[in-house]
């Protein structure tokens, strides 16, 4: 390869060797997924849709060529990346890795009473039939005739097919001791001083308890359907509560809502498990179909490693190659530390390392050789015994022939690699460059930030705080929690730890997250688009618009892209956009503005000596210094960019689109703006994912300062350095699944590593720790 320039590459060279093992190294944002992912993979992919028709490719997404001057001697590239699997409600691991797809065949071929074909086990697919007259045209004449259809599927009419119901916690909407006039309405926004006020009065009373309404009152107050009123001599619609709510803040994505709008939607919607289905998402007749006892819904609750077994057990001739390939899949989740999960978990619900694990489950049986095989990070969600794993497969992958590509920062990962190359030096516009290619013994010796931290080793501290207090769990029974009794500190950093699927997230997010007075920072992906950036998604770009207006006597929207200050041309985008059907979609920076978004009167405007343009070329840490000090001094806006400096992101600036975000990058916006969130307790939910070695000094003194600040943290985390600098741990296992659980370990690192019968996790702490 020569001359790729994707993103911040800057005409990077290199050539990789076929048939081994190449790990990609560097720190987050230093270009390491431009390189494999956006240059060799995209390249690779386009070039495989090029092989289909014309016709085809028009319903296929288009791609464009990357930004590079040659690429030779590629091979078919088979991705696996870090993104989560979709949180579709009706997505589980059984359908999205076509596990179900096969039970509900062997169902219908063996299940007893025979009820019909494999829909008639999806509960994807809705019962529905009905009958009447068509026209048809037949030989030049209309003809009339009746015809009729049904469909069986085994979607539950209740729940249809998502297995809970959604209802609202009533007492979350309202005060009922309280006035409408008084302030009884506890939902955001919704004040009695404005226009609300005046909607409400036209219908209801103002001055009688809520618990004193009348029936027919209280359904208009949270049920009524739009109904034009007029109030003052102006039309106006009235909306029941719970519609206006389903609209306004149901509608939209969680991570994009306000944190106190999702702070109100969390504590107002409460989910049940659907008393119709029992939470199985099958209708009555689906579930009655049984083989050797066990309906389809009972075996898709079943731990998979007991699944495989079961499936082992039936003997049909005539099934035989399904049966095969069924249980070589099941196999698979157990090879790869899965056979913990159940084939109705939802895949909302799964970490990211077990999501990129769960896609593996295709590629690992596959008979198909010399294909190059892209993974991002697949140490993500990883404890180091996990991780051991995971290269015995990265290796069995390379060994029958194929390439193997890995971006990776974890040691244990890059030490079996064939092959290395180092990017960076640093991120964004300081990284971008091959700083290291050769051999791990080579990179060892190489001066290279990776080089230099590639050995690194934890110490033990010498003395650990004391905890102020503790969060008392009684009982924890989420998922295959083992009613389960535990003090976690607080005033501390509390690393909890354990292998994949032990229970860690189901203790704390099921027992701790939802308390009063918790911020918890989970592994969601945080979306964006193009037209969002840093200062979008954080609200930095609204005190900044604000004091723009302020210092200019103009209104604040005209200082959004996406609103009145749009550039007239390409409306904000700074692209202009050209659509050539099957062929990739063109994009030109706009020539009105020059890619720079706003319109040229918005551009005349400034605060302090800057446009808004200026302001948003700047990167975290001197935007910072510009809204410190001087006349464009503004608070609210110096105090998110410290928190933006603080997690490492000094280097991005404030208008970088979050598409072009590395997984590391988003993760540390995320956490910088939960961090702002005032709390007491701060629950981090792998924190150090995405991180370079050198990166994570740098949270742990961030997490530090919280401590010291008297916050508590309490951190879910695999990463031994952050257990090692811990004050206190508990230790959830002893395995996964079934097998855990339990609380096996509670007490500080030194006291882990020292234990005369060491738990998994401390065996590996005392073989990474330096002293």
């Amino acid at each position: 390869m020569q001359g790729a320039r994707e993103h911040n590459l800057k005409n990077v060279s290199v050539d990789l060797p076929k048939r081994r093992l190449t790990a990609f190294t560097g720190v987050s944002g230093s270009g390491k997924s431009s390189l494999v992912f956006a240059t060799i993979a995209a390249e690779s992919q386009r070039l495989i849709n090029e092989t289909y028709s014309a016709f085809l490719q028009g319903f296929m997404p288009s791609q464009g060529r990357p930004d590079v001057d040659v690429l030779e001697g590629l091979t078919t590239a088979i991705i696996v990346d870090q993104e989560r699997m979709g949180a579709n409600p009706r997505s589980t691991v059984g359908t999205a890795t076509d596990v179900n797809a096969m039970l509900r065949i062997v169902y219908s071929r063996l299940g007893s009473p025979r009820i019909g074909s494999p829909n008639a086990f999806s509960f994807n697919v809705a019962s529905a039939s009905g009958a009447g007259a068509i026209t048809i045209e037949k030989g030049g004449k209309e003809v009339k005739e009746r015809r009729s259809f049904e469909v069986l599927g085994g979607m539950c009419p209740t729940c249809e097919g998502r297995g809970s119901v959604s209802d609202f916690a009533l007492d979350q909407l309202y005060d009922a001791e309280k006035t409408l006039s008084g302030g009884a309405l506890t939902i955001p926004g919704y004040s009695m001083d404005g226009w609300y006020g005046r909607l409400f009065s036209a219908l209801l009373p103002m001055d009688v308890p809520i618990k004193d309404f009348t029936a027919a009152q209280l359904d208009d107050l949270l049920y009524k359907e739009p109904t034009k009123i007029k109030v003052e001599g102006t039309n106006l619609t009235y909306e029941g509560l719970i519609p206006r709510i389903q609209k306004s803040m149901l509608s939209k994505d969680r991570e994009a809502m306000q944190p106190h709008v999702r702070a109100f939607v969390d504590r107002a919607i409460v989910f049940t498990a659907c008393h119709a289905c029992d939470g199985t998402r099958l209708n009555d007749s689906a579930r009655s179909s049984k083989i050797d006892g066990l309906s389809i819904a009972d075996v898709c609750a079943m731990q998979i490693s007991d699944l495989a077994e079961w499936v082992r057990g039936i003997a049909d001739p005539g099934l035989a190659p399904l049966i095969a390939k069924l249980t070589d899949t099941l196999d698979s989740f157990v090879k790869i530390g899965l056979g913990y999960l159940s084939l109705e978990r939802p895949t909302g619900t799964l970490s990211g390392g077990e999501s990129q694990r769960t896609k593996m489950i295709r590629h690992l049986g596959s008979p198909i050789t010399d294909a190059t095989y892209v993974f991002d990070e697949p140490s993500i969600g990883l404890h180091p015994h996990d991780i051991e794993r995971m290269n015995e497969l990265l290796l069995k992958l390379r060994d029958k022939g194929n390439t193997v590509l890995v971006v990776e920062h974890k040691p244990e990962m890059i030490t079996i690699a064939d092959h290395v190359v180092d990017l960076g030096p640093r991120a964004g516009t300081l990284g971008g460059e091959i700083c290291f290619e050769g051999t791990v013994a080579d990179l060892r010796k190489s001066d290279t930030l990776t080089g230099r931290h590639l050995d690194d080793r934890a110490r033990l501290k010498d003395a650990v705080r004391q905890a102020s207090g503790a969060i008392e769990v009684r009982g924890a029974q989420t998922h295959n929690l083992k009613n389960v009794d535990v003090d976690v500190p607080l005033g501390v950093l509390c690393a909890i730890t354990g292998v994949a699927g032990s229970g860690k997230s189901s203790l704390i997010h099921g027992s701790v997250s939802n308390r009063e007075g918790v911020v918890a920072v989970d592994q969601g992906a945080i979306k964006g688009s193009r037209r969002s950036n840093p200062a979008t998604y954080t609200g930095l770009l609204d005190p900044v618009r604000t004091a723009f207006a302020k210092a200019n006597g103009v209104k604040p929207a005209l200082f959004s892209a996406n609103s009145e200050g749009a550039c007239p041309e390409c409306k904000g985008a700074g692209i202009i956009f050209t659509d050539l059907g099957m062929m990739a979609t063109m994009e030109s920076p706009c020539e009105v503005c020059e890619g720079r978004r706003f319109a040229a009167e918005v551009l005349e405007y400034t605060l302090g000596d800057k446009n808004i343009a200026e302001v948003l070329e700047l990167s975290m840490a001197d935007a910072r210094e510009f809204f410190t000090t001087g006349p464009a001094k503004l608070p609210k806006a110096a105090k998110i960019l410290d928190r933006l400096v603080d997690v490492g992101l000094g280097y991005l600036t404030l208008g970088q689109p979050l598409s072009t975000l590395s997984g590391g990058e988003r993760q540390r916006l995320k956490l910088a703006i939960h961090m702002l969130e005032d709390a007491d307790i701060y629950v981090l939910d792998e924190p150090t994912t995405g991180l370079h070695l050198a990166d994570v000094e740098q949270l742990l003194g961030l997490l530090d300062r919280l401590v010291d600040a008297g916050k508590s943290v309490i951190v879910i985390e695999h990463h031994q350095a952050v257990m090692a600098h811990a004050d206190w741990i508990i230790d959830v296992g002893p395995g996964a699944g079934q097998q855990g659980g339990t609380i096996v370990f509670e007490g500080t690192p030194r006291e882990l590593v020292t234990a005369s019968e060491k738990t998994i996790t401390g065996t590996h702490l005392a073989a990474y720790i330096a002293d």
